[in-house]
């Protein structure tokens, strides 16, 4: 069942002997992430505005990048996806994600706000989900400001971004002052407990995303095991899962953090939270960004820009 695709790079990456993201110092581990996109990425597209900015946040200064689609105009008040990168709260930062935050600007019509937020092991749990919420509530704050609708903003992210995400929505549901319309969770890691969902040790090994790597990345975020327990580490054991944004949840369906995203999905519904569910079976973790080597990438982009735009509009 695994794409042809998918597995024709498998098999490249094997014979070029590149070593697993857990094997490589952090500093390494963060420019290999950063040097592949040339490999796996397509060309970034044209869109009509870049512009970077800085929200203020609990440790200083939070670098932001703001994209406005092709073909929108400098006054138009947009609607606006705040966006949080993957890579392990560990690695990845604006310039990994940033042909795919384009490519959602423009095939939704909404304005991207990409979040530059500290990252393990320099800066551990819980710095990274302090600076995504007070970088979303600076980017409400400041929506008139930057040609944007506060009234239609949607956080998402991919992978520990989209844990991000999902903590965020928590967060301002329990904290109030922040009216989130939707989220955008793309094969999110949702629960920090080990061994808790097959999918993990099932797609643990020859997928990409090996379990030692899943450990690598859980011991740069987490300093106390403890902390598993903690909601905003695992947005999945928050006691409430009502009254949240709409949420639109990706999976692949040989990512280890399979099980954890469908589980998320039905937790969100089971609580009357509206919910809707995706599996791209034949896929690995992280393939959203590889249009390049993977066609059905584009296919899943265009579904989540089209889920924003319905949301947003």
């Amino acid at each position: 069942m695994l794409h042809p695709q998918a597995r024709a790079l498998l098999r490249l990456i094997a014979e070029k002997g590149i070593p697993p993201t857990h094997t490589l110092p952090v500093a390494q581990a963060r420019e290999y992430y950063l040097v592949r996109r040339a490999v796996t990425q397509p060309a970034p597209p044209d869109v009509a505005e870049v512009r970077a900015l800085q929200a203020e946040g609990p440790a200083g200064p939070i670098p932001l990048r703001l994209y406005r689609p092709a073909g929108s105009s400098a006054g138009q008040a947009l609607p606006v996806l705040v966006y949080f990168h993957g890579g392990g709260w560990v690695i990845g930062d604006l310039d990994t994600h940033d042909t795919l935050c384009r490519e959602l600007a423009n095939g939704s019509g909404c304005a991207v706000v990409a979040v530059d937020y500290r990252m393990g092991p320099e800066h551990r749990f819980p710095a990274a989900v302090d600076d995504v919420l007070a970088a979303t509530r600076w980017v409400h704050a400041n929506a008139a400001a930057l040609g944007l609708d506060p009234g239609r903003l949607a956080v998402g992210g991919d992978s520990a971004g989209g844990n991000l995400a999902a903590v965020v929505a928590l967060a301002a549901r329990d904290q109030g002052g922040l009216p989130i319309a939707f989220q955008l969770l793309i094969y999110p890691a949702t629960d920090q407990r080990h061994d808790v969902y097959p999918s993990r040790a099932a797609n643990g090994r020859g997928y990409l995303l090996e379990k030692a790597t899943m450990d690598w990345f859980h011991d740069h975020y987490i300093a106390d095991p403890a902390q598993d327990q903690d909601w905003r580490a695992s947005p999945m054991l928050h006691a409430d899962h009502g009254n949240l944004p709409p949420a639109f949840v990706l999976v692949a369906g040989y990512d280890p953090l399979r099980d954890e995203g469908v589980a998320y999905a039905q937790k969100l519904s089971d609580a009357g939270t509206r919910a809707s569910l995706v599996s791209f079976e034949r896929q690995i973790h992280g393939f959203i960004t590889m249009g390049k080597v993977i066609d059905e990438a584009g296919t899943a982009v265009q579904l989540c820009a089209a889920q924003l735009r319905l949301a947003l509009r």
